[in-house]
């Protein structure tokens, strides 16, 4: 496609939210770009089966679900570039400015931040190789994949803790794992852990390593005392938080919170008039597929009224 100077409307990002918000604003025939920095997808493309998107009843693979909403949005002639922008400027309202590698730069009255958020890692051996075999980043996701069967969660925070709960409506065993003697989770989260029977704990340890052969079965650990140790699992969930993908964004004038999400209110409009944000980059609790591409289509729709305001 030929890139123009000026859009009505930029989306930055490929992932479900942005994919949503593409769809949306190439069916409106709004004058739109949608730009992604490499395959379309985002997180999604690391998931290995999804099983809880409405409308696929028997599941498909993450790579399936996003050549499927791909090729929806270009049934309506989406408008995408494959480049990586590498400093957004909001400090004029109303021209928002896109750069790229050099001196090239576009700009847009509207813009639609959809550039999520990257699940922290162990960084440890077999952790890349069985990821989707056994290794995954969301209990809420994966844990019907796990009925009956023994699974480890690292991390000692709200969500780490809260996920291991709710695995133990599938697992027939959570075992948390903590570097710490006690955990971060806010107290009442902590006594319904320990309250649940399905649920242990090693505590002052990390994993060093993920073995298996076709899927994930021992996990090897070190304690603070430097003593090693092996536990049998079938999965394990790393749980230790999400770093929002922010690096190109003027977060001051977002008003993004101390970790870096953005805030937004509930028609996906941040801090800035015409400015949008969904997905995984947003200040929220939940980071779902499904919520995602909804919030695609509400920041959209707020795009489109802000758009028709100018006129």
């Amino acid at each position: 496609m030929e890139k123009k100077d000026h859009y009505e409307l930029i989306i930055l990002g490929g992932g479900p939210a942005g994919m949503s918000a593409g769809l949306y604003a190439a069916r409106a025939r709004i004058d739109h770009l949608l730009i992604e920095k490499g395959a379309p997808g985002g997180q999604v493309l690391l998931t290995d089966w999804v099983d809880n998107y409405p409308g696929f009843p028997e599941g498909l693979s993450g790579f399936d679900l996003v050549e499927k909403m791909t090729q929806h949005a270009k049934r309506f002639d989406l408008n995408m570039l494959t480049e990586e922008v590498t400093r957004v400027d909001l400090s004029d309202e109303k021209r928002k400015v896109l750069h790229f590698t050099g001196d090239e730069s576009i700009s847009c009255d509207s813009l639609i931040i959809c550039t999520g958020a990257s699940a922290n890692t162990l960084n440890v051996p077999g952790e890349l190789e069985l990821r989707g075999k056994g290794v995954s980043y969301c209990g809420t996701c994966d844990a019907p994949f796990y009925r009956n069967m023994h699974v480890a969660v690292v991390g000692g925070g709200n969500t780490a803790v809260q996920e291991a709960n709710y695995l133990t409506k599938f697992a027939s065993r959570v075992t948390i794992i903590h570097r710490r003697d006690e955990l971060r989770a806010t107290k009442i989260v902590q006594e319904t852990a320990f309250a649940n029977e399905k649920i242990d704990f090693i505590w002052n340890s990390q994993v060093t390593s993920i073995e298996g052969e076709n899927g994930v079965e021992r996990l090897n650990l070190i304690a603070k005392d430097g003593s090693t140790s092996t536990l049998g699992v079938e999965g394990i969930f790393v749980l230790i938080g999400v770093t929002p993908n922010n690096t190109t964004l003027p977060l001051d004038l977002l008003k993004a919170e101390e970790w870096g999400f953005i805030p937004t209110d509930i028609e996906s409009r941040t801090a800035i008039p015409g400015v949008m944000a969904a997905g995984d980059i947003c200040n929220k609790d939940v980071r779902q597929i499904v919520n995602a591409a909804g919030e695609g289509a509400v920041a959209v729709l707020a795009a489109e009224n802000y758009l028709h305001s100018l006129k």
